[in-house]
């Protein structure tokens, strides 16, 4: 997927960033290897990519000839739209060990015309000595191609370091400020922004505004689902320190997370002390703890959705107690420094000889 280099942002870029600076503060060197997208759009890209791929093993291999070869290799999300050709090869290459982390494995995918994509990450992810799973979603599917000994689940985390703690709006207010963030793009995103329009479409609450935060190739159409609706403003894709300021004057992050990966959103909201409304679907449950940190309805039911952003909404002392949960939750539980004490540990069970 994307490197940690990459100029345009997403969660991918953020969730590689942030395991490179986790595995630096347990003490361990990282050497960025590759920055080539191994990204297929299309099942037809994969010869290319194949290709592409093996000239830059033959680059690194010609590199670590010449300047020494890692204790272990590690590649970032694998699965059938990204397999592994770089770092299973360098590892088979060098004999040294080979880590995955957020791999993941769709059984139907062997049958349909991403089958020989598939293949190629399958074999990655039966040859690694450890795979670290984010989600217990994605270790279910993992699984079924190693012994569990080779599995484990890292909870998703964010790394809130320069990030303000405390949310700032005024409970006063007698507007109650939304918040909805993402990469306008086709597909799952795409699903949830139309969700999202329906379910404010249903609210019988008056007095709230949305601030939806992101850009993207379809930003048009994300904004003709919102036609009507007078209180919903984009404002366009903001660097770090400028979702940080959104969420530090928002009092609710709403967004139903359709078939989301897990969505590092939540956390960074949860992390600026708001509480969630989201849906039950994909991975969001790693992320969102139902009635502490938020709400989480089923996957797809707008009125359920609706129903529990009025609660909040109408309710301030369960924003503001959610809100705290939710701040010691993603900054206590999920913070950098513990998934990088759990990351060490975790790399400890593979032996590096």
């Amino acid at each position: 997927m994307k490197s940690p280099d990459d100029p345009v942002p997403s969660g991918d870029r953020t969730m590689a960033r942030q395991l490179v600076k986790a595995l630096q503060i347990a003490g361990h060197e990282v050497d960025l290897v590759s920055s080539l997208k191994c990204r297929l759009r299309t099942p037809g890209m994969l010869e290319e990519i194949a290709l592409d791929a093996g000239r830059e093993v033959d680059q690194v291999a010609a590199r670590w000839r010449a300047q020494g070869v890692p204790d272990l290799v590690m590649t970032y999300h694998v699965y059938y739209k990204s397999p592994d050709f770089i770092g299973s090869e360098l590892a088979r290459r060098f004999d040294i060990p080979f880590v995955t982390v957020e791999a993941s494995h769709a059984g139907k995918r062997d049958r349909d015309e991403w089958a020989a994509a598939q293949a190629i990450s399958s074999a990655a992810i039966r040859q690694a000595d450890l795979n670290i799973c984010f989600t217990d979603r994605d270790a279910e599917g993992v699984a079924k191609l190693v012994k569990p000994e080779r599995l484990a689940v890292l909870p998703p985390f964010a790394d809130f370091s320069g990030l303000p703690a405390v949310r700032q709006h005024n409970d006063e207010a007698e507007t109650v400020e939304l918040i909805a963030i993402a990469m306008m793009l086709k597909g799952n995103k795409l699903k949830s922004f139309s969700l999202l329009a329906e379910g404010l479409r249903r609210l019988k609450s008056r007095n709230w505004q949305l601030t939806v935060v992101g850009d993207g190739p379809v930003r048009d159409d994300v904004e003709k689902m919102f036609d009507g609706l007078d209180l919903v403003r984009f404002v366009g894709q903001k660097d770090r320190a400028g979702v940080a300021d959104y969420l530090a004057n928002s009092d609710v992050l709403v967004w139903p997370g359709y078939r989301e990966a897990f969505g590092l959103a939540y956390l960074e909201a949860q992390g600026a002390g708001l509480p969630v409304v989201a849906m039950r679907s994909g991975g969001v449950e790693a992320v969102v703890d139902d009635g502490r940190t938020g709400r989480l309805v089923e996957e797809g039911n707008v009125a359920q959705f609706a129903i529990a952003v009025d609660e909040l909404i109408g309710n301030a002392d369960l924003r503001n107690s959610m809100g705290k949960q939710a701040l010691a939750f993603a900054r206590g539980e999920r913070g950098i420094a513990i998934a990088s004490a759990r990351l060490d540990a975790l790399l400890k069970r593979v032996d590096i000889g």
